[in-house]
C-alpha cells in the first residue's frame, strides 16, 4: 500500500520545508558551512540549575516508572504560580492546568479533543504549521484569517463565520507571533473575548513566546481578560524560555472543559515526560528568572545585529518587538522566484538557511522567516555572504533557478 493511500496524510500538503532541508544537506555534504537561520531551535544552553535538578532526581526511586499523564502535582503547581506571578492569573492547578509534550503536542492533542469531522475551525494565516495541520489531522475544515492584531481582523473573523457552514468550533491565536513576531495587546485580547462570546466559539492561544520579548513590553496572555476562562485556553511552552526544545515539555492551561478533554485524550496516548524531566520544569519555573533576562538580551542583541548588518548588506529586515525571529520581505529583484526558490537559492549562493514564507501558509509567500539562533558573529558572516549574493543580482543565477519558475 502506497503512503499517500492513507487518509490523514492525503490531507496533509507538501512539506515545504524539506525542500530547503534538502539543499541544505547537499551543501554541507559537498563541504558548506552551513550558518543556520532556519529552525527556531535555540541554541542556548539550559540554565545550570535546572540541569543539577535533573540529575540530582536521576536514579532516584520510583523515577524511571511511568510518570503522570497529565503532569505531577509539583509542576503543574509551579505552572500555576507562575501565571498568577506573571499575568495575575489565577489557575486551578488540579483543573486548569496539564503539562503537554511541548506546546506542538498540546495543540495537536487539543485538536483532536475538541474537533468532529468537518467542523470548522478559523485558523491564521501565516501561522505555526501545527495550527492548522493539528486540526486538518483530526478532520476539521480550515477557515483562514489575517494574523494581524488589527481592528481589521474583527471584520475578517465576521465574515469567515458569515460564510462558513457548519459555524466555527474555535479560532486560533499566536502573540508573540510565529512566523511574524507579531504583538497583540490587552485591548485586542479583551474584543477578542467578547467577539468569541457573542458567537460561541472557543480561543486556542498559543503564547510560547511571552518570554522572549524586547524595549521592556512583556506580551499579555488572553487570561488576563475577565471571563476568558469560560472560552479559552492557552499553550505554553519551557523550550525558548529556558533553551529546553529537546525536553519536550509545555502546558495548557485555562477553561476546565477543554483541559478535562485533552487530559482524557493524553491519557489513552502517553504516560507524561520523563519523571526527573517534570521535576527540573518544576525547579526552573520556581528557581530565580536570572536565565530569562539572560536569554531575553541575548536574543535582543542578536536581532540588533542581524537588522543592523542586513540592512548594510542591501536587505532591510523588518525589527521585531518579540519571538526569536524576524518575518521578512523577500529582497525585490528575487521577489517573483517565491519564498521556496529563493531559500534554496540563499543556501547555494550564500551559505545561509532561513525558512520560506510559503511554509506558514498561502500569505506566508514573499516573505522568509529568519531565526536568531546563531551568535552575532556567525549572523555577521551571514550579512556578509549575503552582501555579495545580493551583488551578483538574479540576472546572473538563471542556470541555478530556471526562469519559468519565477512566474
Amino acid at each position: 500500500m502506497e503512503m499517500d493511500e492513507f487518509y490523514r496524510i492525503r490531507r496533509l500538503p507538501p512539506y515545504v520545508f524539506e525542500e530547503v532541508n534538502k539543499a541544505k544537506a547537499r551543501a554541507r555534504n559537498q563541504g558548506a558551512d552551513i550558518i543556520d537561520l532556519g529552525m527556531g531551535n535555540p541554541d542556548l544552553p539550559a540554565p545550570p540549575h535546572v540541569i543539577e535538578k535533573m540529575k540530582e532526581t536521576l536514579g532516584k526511586p520510583r523515577t524511571d516508572r511511568y510518570s503522570a499523564s497529565r503532569g505531577i502535582a509539583g509542576l503543574r503547581k509551579a505552572q500555576a504560580a507562575y501565571y498568577a506571578r506573571r499575568f495575575g492569573v489565577k489557575l486551578n492547578p488540579d483543573t486548569q492546568v496539564v503539562a503537554t509534550l511541548g506546546s506542538k503536542e498540546g495543540f495537536a492533542n487539543v485538536a483532536q479533543a475538541i474537533t468532529a469531522p468537518g467542523d470548522v475551525v478559523l485558523v491564521p494565516d501565516p501561522s505555526y504549521p501545527i495550527h492548522a495541520f493539528g486540526f486538518l489531522m483530526a478532520g476539521g475544515v480550515l477557515r483562514s484569517v489575517p494574523s494581524e492584531p488589527t481592528p481589521a481582523f474583527f471584520p475578517a473573523l465576521e465574515r469567515a463565520i458569515d460564510h462558513s457552514i457548519p459555524k466555527p468550533i474555535a479560532v486560533v491565536v499566536c502573540y508573540p507571533s510565529n512566523p511574524t513576531a507579531f504583538v497583540a495587546d490587552l485591548d485586542f485580547y479583551r474584543d477578542l473575548v467578547a467577539f468569541a462570546k457573542k458567537h460561541g466559539i472557543m480561543i486556542l492561544s498559543d503564547l510560547a513566546y511571552a518570554e522572549v520579548y524586547f524595549d521592556g513590553n512583556p506580551p499579555p496572555s488572553v487570561l488576563q481578560v475577565p471571563g476568558a476562562l469560560d472560552i479559552a485556553v492557552e499553550f505554553t511552552s519551557m523550550s525558548k524560555t529556558y533553551s529546553m526544545a529537546g525536553w519536550r515539555m509545555g502546558f495548557a492551561v485555562g477553561n476546565e472543559r477543554i483541559i478535562a478533554a485533552l487530559t482524557r485524550v493524553k491519557s489513552y496516548l502517553d504516560y507524561g515526560a520523563f519523571t526527573p524531566v517534570q521535576v527540573a520544569a518544576a525547579a526552573a519555573l520556581n528557581g530565580p528568572d536570572d536565565c530569562i533576562k539572560e536569554m531575553r538580551e541575548t536574543y535582543g542583541r542578536r536581532r540588533d545585529v542581524l537588522v543592523e548588518s542586513f540592512s548594510r548588506a542591501g536587505w532591510e529586515v523588518p525589527s521585531p518587538r518579540a519571538s526569536m525571529f524576524a518575518w521578512s520581505p523577500i529582497p525585490e529583484p528575487f521577489r517573483e522566484m517565491g519564498s521556496v526558490e529563493f531559500s534554496k537559492l540563499l543556501v547555494e549562493k550564500a551559505e545561509v538557511a532561513v525558512s520560506p514564507g510559503t511554509g506558514f501558509g498561502e500569505r506566508g509567500e514573499g516573505f522568509v522567516r529568519i531565526a536568531l539562533v546563531e551568535n552575532e558573529q556567525r549572523i555577521r558572516q551571514a550579512a556578509r555572504n549575503i552582501r555579495r549574493f545580493l551583488e551578483t543580482g538574479p540576472e546572473t543565477l538563471h542556470n541555478v533557478v530556471p526562469l519559468a519558475t519565477r512566474r
